[in-house]
């Protein structure tokens, strides 16, 4: 049998009586209300009614979604251009070189007649540089365009200029072209007021320019690209020449219609890029081209001749680009070449904190046979490099 004792409504310790609330709480219940009112306050205190099930799944689901995909759309790695004002180069010798390279008159036909000598020159000679019309492809894309038939005829109708616009041409006053890489090199260099003075400036995929114009320079006349690295801020674009796409599959030709045309994709469509794309690009419609196919299959052709391993080499497009200038320019500088993978602590973009060890994990391009083959372009004369690690 259980015994109750009498519950008081003082405090037993000072004496001072309890609140109403307190008294309340003190009075006794009978066993079977107590037990019945708990239960109800607890089965409504743990379970959600539908509404707030559907609002706490919802949001779940959207908190999953965005940890994966939001990584991929916004990468977290860039360095602030706070970070680009430096005190002092940090190789004057090579900034020097870079003023030697500038200061004499431009030398024509300079990067053909030091190329011919060399064994890989039959390949990198007359190469066209944009697609201009349509005709028979042998290869799919990246290394021709069979199979894009229906895609290429609606993207180069949408371009007023498909072709070489005049101003590229090499007839004419000699020119100088620099390709602006990618790699940390540049980073430090103090090379971007030289880089401004070459007449044709190409860059390749979202390498930034505003905020580290001391470094990289301010102008772009070519920026070679494929739709999921082009830079997503109009600032990017603002002294830029013309866009080139690379294409590397049919729907890079839909993208460069849509952004063209201003008449966007469909949502289907959208779903097939690896990552986001950007839909307006602030440019006019003659501003924009397609590289030509020509280049990178060439290019990964002479780079096939360099490397150990087995299959069609698909190059970089730095190394594209440089093949690229080589029809454009008489004389070619480069800068922000050379990756070496024997540091791999060292920075792997000027614009990134990324470092070099980050290389080993990718499988596509044989960075190493790329290296050698630049290598024999600078041992040989035909192109300068400016930042000093190829």
């Amino acid at each position: 049998m259980v015994m109750m004792t009498h519950l008081s409504t003082e405090d037993p310790d000072d004496g001072s009586p309890l609140l109403p609330e307190a008294v309340e709480a003190a009075t006794p219940m009978p066993l079977f209300h107590r037990q019945q009112a708990v239960t109800k306050t607890d089965s409504r205190d743990f379970f959600l009614s539908r509404s707030e099930n559907l609002a706490l799944s919802l949001f779940l689901l959207i908190g999953c979604y965005s940890a994966i995909l939001v990584p991929a759309y916004f990468p977290s790695d860039r360095v602030s251009p706070l970070s680009n004002n430096y005190q002092q180069p940090k190789d004057l010798v090579l900034l020097n070189l870079s003023a030697s390279v500038l200061s004499g008159p431009c030398q024509p036909r300079w990067c053909l007649d030091h190329l011919k000598p060399l064994a890989c020159s039959a390949g990198l000679l007359d190469i066209p540089v944009f697609v201009q019309q349509e005709r028979p492809w042998d290869l799919s894309p990246p290394l021709g365009l069979q199979g894009t038939e229906e895609h290429l005829a609606l993207a180069l109708a949408s371009l007023p200029q498909p072709g070489l616009p005049p101003s590229l041409r090499r007839e004419g006053s000699c020119r100088r072209c620099v390709v602006v890489g990618n790699g940390g090199v540049l980073h430090g260099s103090h090379l971007g007021s030289h880089i401004d003075q070459y007449d044709i400036i190409i860059r390749m995929n979202n390498a930034p320019v505003p905020g580290f114009e001391r470094d990289a320079g301010s102008r772009t006349t070519i920026r070679l690209m494929y739709p999921e690295a082009a830079p997503h801020s109009a600032n990017e674009y603002k002294n830029t020449t013309m866009v080139a796409l690379v294409v590397f599959k049919s729907l890079d030709l839909d993208w460069l219609t849509s952004v063209v045309t201003k008449q966007p994709l469909s949502f289907w469509s959208k779903l097939w890029f690896w990552r986001e794309v950007v839909e307006d690009i602030p440019l006019s419609p003659e501003n924009f081209r397609i590289l030509h196919p020509e280049i990178i299959q060439k290019t990964g052709r002479v780079i096939q001749e360099y490397t150990l391993k087995q299959g069609t080499m698909v190059p970089t497009l730095g190394a594209s680009a440089v093949v690229m200038a080589l029809q454009l320019c008489d004389q070619v500088s480069l800068a922000g070449f050379g990756y070496d993978m024997k540091q791999p602590q060292t920075r792997l973009h000027y614009y990134e904190s990324i470092r070099m060890g980050a290389m080993k994990g990718q499988v596509v391009h044989d960075i190493s046979a790329e290296k050698l083959f630049l290598r024999d372009l600078v041992v040989s004369g035909t192109v300068a490099d400016l930042t000093g690690a190829i």
